[in-house]
């Protein structure tokens, strides 16, 4: 196995109050092994989201390192690790922070225009590619606010692997969504995962995370327990055991 992503050591901390640091990482150890689907889960308030920005690079860690693909991220100037981010790394979240002002074609391939890795056309046949992937091609020039949330969702995913990222990142991307659209956009990660992508994400579903191949639990800054739960196979049967077997390792670890 190669270690795509790593954190060492990592802190995070603010200061609410003079001279009192409030603790949200401590001390986490992780690594990411390259082609991984690995969820993070956790209550509230336990560090999920703050680990997913800081071992992202969107984030700045108090102390402790972070490596991609075996170079020390941390220690990138901000110009550097921007550029990393915009060429290895995608990101999908809960609120889609689309553009309004851009029609839904101009919001996926924008990242890939400030990339200049590829030429325009290359840039647009692969925006379309993707979106036929995703069955949306139909919407390539509707404004935003002509998408339901489920469309917009898969217009985010284009949006994020419109650059060929090595590691895709999200926090509670299907947070949004009601039980179909969760089911429809898993499978689709579940497939993005099968054709190579490593995923890292952060959710409080247990349909979300029993799609994942190793899931980590996070409590009060700290990562308490690693469960690695085996590839997913798409069969409903499957999906079912998996769900019940996690469901009741979380019970057991009192969430």
């Amino acid at each position: 196995m190669v270690t795509i992503l790593e954190a060492r050591n990592l802190n995070k901390s603010y200061t609410t109050l003079p001279d009192k640091p409030h603790s949200i990482l401590k001390d986490i150890h992780l690594q990411l092994q390259k082609g991984e689907f690995v969820s993070i889960m956790g209550p509230s308030g336990s560090g999920k989201s703050t680990l997913l920005y800081t071992i992202s690079g969107m984030d700045q860690a108090s102390s402790g390192s972070v490596y991609f693909s075996g170079r020390e991220i941390s220690a990138f100037p901000e110009q550097a690790l921007a550029q990393l981010r915009l060429t290895k790394m995608g990101f999908i979240f809960q609120h889609i922070h689309l553009l309004k002002n851009l029609n839904i074609l101009d919001n996926i391939v924008l990242s890939a225009y400030m990339a200049k890795s590829s030429s325009r056309e290359a840039v647009n046949r692969r925006a379309l590619t993707l979106m036929q992937k995703m069955g949306i091609e139909e919407l390539a020039h509707h404004n935003i606010t002509e998408a339901s949330g489920g469309q917009l969702q898969r217009v985010a995913i284009c949006r994020a692997l419109i650059n060929n990222p090595e590691v895709l990142f999200g926090d509670e991307p299907t947070g949004a969504l009601n039980s179909r659209s969760t089911n429809e956009i898993m499978d689709i990660l579940a497939d993005i995962n099968a054709a190579g992508t490593t995923i890292l994400l952060v959710t409080h579903d247990v349909k979300v995370a029993a799609r994942s191949e190793r899931v980590l639990f996070m409590m009060d800054g700290e990562l308490v327990a690693d469960r690695p739960i085996g590839n997913y196979v798409k069969d409903k049967d499957n999906l079912k055991v998996r769900e019940s077997l996690l469901s009741k390792w979380l019970v057991d670890m009192g969430f």
